[in-house]
């Protein structure tokens, strides 16, 4: 067989792969829209089910974002000619991808392994060339931003106030945490974010996403109450990500997106531009709303598995990118957190032996690394805002795991 009909064998093989997992029903096709053809409804910042699939690929066409450019170095991605069988167990019984998605409102799905796409499954008419929403996933950018800006002397240390670089924070409980605390939420500052549609969450998503102040520092305005010294316990805030974006960007005086691209977005290898959401100001909302496609995210998720490098090269340091996927203390560890994972610097840690962790977002959107068998395995979703349930999840990572070690 010449390698033009190897190539088309391979070609044709995944074709029929990714057609035939077409053919499984997605759960709640007629609530989230199929009728409408999945509509990309007028901007809200608590959208119906029926507009979830639309807006969660569309982002960047209903509210007002800055591009990130992709550059011309593309990192090139293999595929595999064959899927491989993923087994996990669910409830006591085995499981396989395909139930699993079935059940499941995922929207992509892609497994890496090195540089191989061993798995790539869209469902309710998603495309590969969509950029899905990224939610909290977002919040691990700006962490790994904040790395590159120490290192750069652009931030001078960990241990600076907020409001050293933010002079709208100063005289404010924000401004004068350390840097180093707003990277582990532990500011200390009252903040409740338990999505109940009034909570100071949505307070924070009105005054960014939703235009409602000027933008900037005027989005964390509302939140003056420190209930606790800095550093004493991990209580989850996307306010703490918010204020680590001002700093970043009067730091180094170029906006998240720009930062972004020169630093990280150009370097991975990014085939296609994404966006980040802004607020009426013009400033990323830091904490959310960042948009890209899923192979891109895969990209994201093997640069972070090579501790920042690509083909050896480093674009973020090292110790920094072990450093924000370690916990820094116990109070950080599994069992103080609350949600049975760890925390690092705007990172999730999902197995502290093994070193796994995983970037995540409202909805169900996550990127899951093994740094040490580099597998990679990116999620997108449209579940209920109020779905805050990881158990199947993180029970088909393992799967993938356990699974793809073997090969």
């Amino acid at each position: 067989m010449s390698v033009r009909q190897s190539l088309y064998a391979t070609a044709v093989a995944w074709l029929i792969a990714v057609t035939a997992s077409g053919a499984i029903a997605a759960p709640d096709e007629a609530l989230l829209g199929k009728a409408e053809g999945y509509p990309v409804c007028p901007r809200s910042v608590s959208p119906r089910p029926g507009c979830l699939v639309g807006l969660l690929s569309h982002y960047d066409e209903v509210f007002p974002a800055r591009i990130v450019p992709h550059g011309a170095d593309v990192r090139p991605l293999r595929r595999a000619g064959e899927e491989p069988a993923i087994r996990y167990t669910y409830r006591g019984s085995p499981a396989t991808l395909d139930e699993y998605l079935s059940r499941n409102r995922t929207t992509g799905l892609l497994v890496l392994k090195g540089d191989t796409i061993l798995v790539e499954r869209y469902q309710y008419d998603r495309e590969p060339t969509q950029r899905l929403a990224s939610y909290s996933m977002a919040k691990t950018l700006v962490g790994m931003l904040a790395g590159i800006a120490l290192s750069e002397g652009a931030i001078r240390s960990l241990d600076d106030p907020a409001a050293r670089y933010v002079k709208a924070l100063a005289g404010t409980p924000y401004g004068d945490t350390p840097i180093r605390h707003l990277l582990t939420m532990s500011s200390g500052v009252r903040f409740s974010e338990i999505y109940s549609g009034s909570d100071d969450i949505m307070t924070l998503a009105r005054l960014s996403i939703g235009g409602e102040s000027e933008g900037g520092a005027a989005t964390v305005a509302p939140f003056t109450t420190r209930e606790r010294p800095a550093g004493e316990r991990f209580s989850y805030s996307s306010a703490e990500t918010q204020v680590l974006g001002l700093v970043l960007r009067e730091a180094t005086g170029k906006t998240l997106s720009d930062y972004l691209a020169e630093k990280i977005w150009q370097p991975m290898g990014a085939e296609a531009d994404a966006s980040w959401i802004v607020d009426k100001g013009g400033y990323e909302n830091a904490y959310a709303f960042f948009n890209a496609t899923l192979r891109d995210y895969g990209r994201l998720g093997l640069l972070l598995a090579d501790d920042g490098a690509r083909d050896g090269r480093a674009i973020i340091p090292a110790a920094w990118v072990r450093a924000a996927t370690t916990a820094p203390a116990p109070q950080f560890g599994p069992a103080a957190t609350g949600v049975r994972l760890g925390y690092g610097y705007q990172t999730w840690i999902v197995d502290e032996q093994a070193r796994q962790f995983v970037l995540l977002g409202l909805r169900g959107q996550a990127i899951f690394v093994a740094p040490a068998e580099r597998i990679v395995m990116v999620h997108t979703a449209v579940r209920d805002v109020a779905d805050l349930d990881l158990g199947e999840m993180m029970q088909l990572w393992r799967g993938v795991v356990s699974s793809l070690s073997l090969h």
